[in-house]
C-alpha cells in the first residue's frame, strides 16, 4: 500500500486537461514511443512529451484527443527531446497504457477536483 498524503500534498499536483494538437514518431526513444504535442489552454500553453503509447493508439487516433496531463513537473531530457509534462494513463495487465481521458469535453487547462 502507497503512502498516505495529505490534501494539501494532492493539491500540489497540477493535472490539467489538454487537448493533442501534434504527434511525431520518437525513433530515438528506447521502447516504442511517441513525442505528443498537448494545448493546456492559454495559461500553459502548448506542452510537449514523451510517451510509450503506440500498442493502443496511432497518430491519427490521438489528434484532437483531450488527455490528462501534470504539468508542474520539472522538465525532464528524455534522449534528444525535453519532456515538459507528464501523460497520465492507466497500465493493463499486458503492459499497453490506457490515456487517461475526461469523459465530456471541458475547456484546456481546465484543472482536475
Amino acid at each position: 500500500m502507497s503512502e498516505t498524503i495529505s490534501w494539501d500534498d494532492f493539491a500540489k499536483v497540477e493535472l490539467r486537461v489538454g487537448t493533442v494538437v501534434e504527434v511525431q514518431p520518437f525513433p530515438e526513444a528506447r521502447k516504442p514511443a511517441y513525442i505528443i504535442h498537448v494545448d493546456f489552454g492559454p495559461e500553459f500553453g502548448v506542452r510537449k512529451s514523451s510517451a510509450q503509447i503506440t500498442e493502443l493508439y496511432t497518430p491519427e487516433t490521438l489528434m484532437g484527443r483531450q488527455v490528462v496531463g501534470v504539468v508542474n513537473f520539472p522538465v525532464k531530457q528524455i534522449g534528444p527531446m525535453r519532456s515538459e509534462f507528464l501523460l497520465t494513463g492507466f497500465q493493463r495487465e499486458d503492459g499497453a497504457v490506457v490515456i487517461t481521458s475526461p469523459e465530456q469535453a471541458v475547456p484546456n487547462g481546465a484543472k482536475l477536483c
